[in-house]
């Protein structure tokens, strides 16, 4: 009895209070501040810091490589992609807050932040898009991303642990 309570414990679909909800809530946000655009960040800065041609060509030949697909993408099937994320990000409200369902709270929590992200990402693509050839206006763009991004996750782990804190709390308690 005692593995079997172990394993359910681990795989428990109350998702606020398992630390693997809050491990991959750090991951997602830290991962996606270290990809600014597609481009590491640790390559971003070793091109700022040794003033190299080679290092900021191939910065920019990634950033370009990237926005490339990305804007891509968004111009052949961001229509659809739009209605489909709208469809299901609906979806995910209605069961986290007309039905009260925990685990769609949860993904909710981790998935309408990213919607915002990508937004961003489109617009900050765009941007960077114009000014490719000049290696410390890319800079700048692509530093100020990323501090948008780290921005966002803040919020977006803020609110989630006050929910989340909340749900807890409120477990025992009747509506």
């Amino acid at each position: 009895m005692g593995v079997y309570k172990t394993v359910l414990e681990l795989i428990d679909l109350r998702s606020f209070s398992n630390l693997w909800y809050w491990i991959m809530l750090g991951v997602l946000w830290s991962s996606a501040s270290h990809w600014v655009l597609g481009v590491p960040w640790d390559m971003i800065t070793k091109a700022q810091r040794q003033n190299g041609a080679q290092a900021q060509a191939d910065v920019r030949e990634l950033t370009r490589i990237n926005i490339d697909r990305l804007l891509d993408i968004i111009e052949t099937s961001g229509l659809w992609l739009m209605g489909f994320a709208t469809f299901m990000i609906t979806g995910l409200a209605m069961l986290a807050f007309w039905y009260w369902v925990e685990f769609a709270q949860a993904l909710l929590l981790l998935v309408a932040p990213l919607g915002i992200l990508l937004l961003l990402s489109v617009r900050r693509a765009r941007k960077v898009r114009l000014v490719l050839g000049e290696w410390p206006v890319v800079y700048i763009q692509l530093r100020n991303h990323r501090i948008l991004v780290q921005l966002l996750g803040m919020i977006s782990i803020f609110i989630t642990s006050m929910f989340g804190m909340w749900q807890n709390m409120m477990i025992g308690a009747p509506f």
